[in-house]
């Protein structure tokens, strides 16, 4: 019987240049209390040692020309130990998958331990992606990725952003973070670990097959806004755009159809959605209007409307057409007048332009709580999330960072989240929608 005090993971590392993040991955699961057992490929090897890997995991290595394929005969020994371990397994990670190793699997290829593990094991497996932009959006690969989800394997990522070879785009491997959270959520699934349902536990993420979203229209702000002051200065922020748009990947991958209306940022536009790139706040509420008002029009109106976008509270009254000069000692008075609140706005539209869902996301930097609490009410949205973005946040929770440690705030008490990933902020947000339009 196994013990659900210590499940057993397997982790198979590939050839991949984001090898060396499975160390933290191993590390992380093994403080939650897993055993895991390393598998590593020919490729694999390239990148991480068998020492180090081991060391880190507390188990030794598995793999071509060490651990059970080097010793033994056919149906005894260590030969055989492909059926043990994959019978021993809780799950099977494989983190990072590249390409080639993707299309194996999707192939049904057994030509060494780790890919005839895969074969032979009736565990979850969860598939971390890898690679070079481009490799990721091949038709090739999309259509392994399909084939694969055909068969009950559970995606985690790839997360958009800058890549090894310094090209921009989705590709990236998901925070170490993020990676942990969905193992060990796979494994409270069986009752292994700490269900989502407790305090404190990891966010639920969805079987990449759900689609708890399918057919709902979904509104998201993303970014920051640009305020010019003249042609070459103007009012912004620190935004980057990524936690809007992690929330948008987890939407699409739940059936949703999105608008996104963003900022500028330096990020591609996530696969399914449609974005409309806005600078000012008075375009990006222009754009807001507009879609929703279409969307009414067609009689199938917005569900959902997520108001992430960092959006200038001030702008230039009369923007300069010209550059300006120094002049003498004296800089030049700036007088600001307020931008209009695109959040309160959607918020207090009339239906059917007011979606029956309204979220927004509170930036604070001080009293964060009461802060938060008081925008909420003021507003008229209906879930509220709260994220410390001050240069002390905890888990480097401020803008441009990979994480956030958010309270939500709804009809209900206030309810802390863990620090994760933005990616599985997005993932948990999802699931609490899908689970609010299913409910009844």
């Amino acid at each position: 019987m196994k013990a659900p005090q210590a499940p057993h993971v397997l982790l198979v590392v590939s050839g991949s240049i984001a090898a060396y993040k499975a160390l933290d991955v191993a590390r992380g699961l093994r403080a939650a209390g897993c055993v895991v057992t390393p598998l590593l490929t020919q490729g694999g090897a390239a990148f991480v040692t068998p020492c180090a890997l081991g060391a880190l995991c507390g188990q030794p290595v598995q793999g071509p020309g060490f651990g059970a394929e080097t010793l033994g005969t056919a149906g005894q020994g260590p030969l055989k130990d492909h059926i043990a371990l994959a019978r021993a397994a809780d799950v099977v990670l494989v983190c990072p998958a590249s390409a080639d190793f993707m299309a194996r699997m999707a192939q049904g290829m057994a030509d060494d331990l780790p890919s005839t593990v895969l074969l032979a094991t009736r565990a979850p497996v969860l598939v971390a992606p890898a690679m070079n932009p481009q490799m990721w959006r091949h038709p090739a690969t999309q259509a392994n990725k399909a084939l694969l989800e055909g068969r009950s394997v559970r995606f985690l990522g790839p997360s958009a952003g800058m890549v090894a070879c310094g090209e921009e785009g989705e590709g990236r491997l998901l925070p170490p973070a993020d990676i942990i959270v969905a193992t060990l959520d796979c494994l409270a699934q069986q009752g292994l670990v700490a269900g989502s349902g407790q305090e404190g536990a990891p966010p639920c993420l969805p079987q990449a097959t759900e689609q708890d979203l399918k057919g709902r229209r979904v509104l998201v702000t993303a970014g920051p806004t640009v305020e010019a002051i003249d042609p070459v200065r103007f009012i912004s922020n620190h935004s980057s755009g990524k936690q809007g748009y992690a929330i948008v990947q987890a939407l699409v991958a739940r059936g949703a159809e999105v608008v996104l209306v963003s900022g500028p940022v330096a990020l591609p536009c996530p696969a399914g959605a449609t974005r409309m790139m806005v600078q000012s706040a008075q375009e990006m509420l222009t754009a807001c209007q507009q879609a929703l008002a279409a969307a009414a029009r067609e009689g199938r109106p917005m569900d959902a409307a997520i108001c992430t976008a960092a959006v200038s509270d001030w702008r230039v009254k009369s923007q300069s057409g010209r550059k300006i000069k120094k002049q003498g000692q004296q800089p030049p008075a700036l007088e600001l007048v307020e931008n209009p609140d695109i959040l309160a706005t959607i918020a207090h539209l009339p239906s059917p332009e007011r979606p029956p869902l309204v979220v927004g996301f509170a930036a604070e930097t001080h009293d964060h709580l009461a802060a938060a609490q008081a925008k909420k009410a003021r507003k008229g949205c209906d879930w509220l999330l709260l994220n410390d973005v001050s240069p002390q946040a905890p888990g480097g929770s401020a803008f441009g960072a990979d994480t956030n440690k958010i309270v939500f705030l709804g009809p209900s008490a206030p309810q802390p989240w863990p620090s994760m990933g933005k990616d599985s902020v997005g993932q948990r947000l999802a699931a609490m929608m899908g689970a609010f339009f299913n409910a009844g």
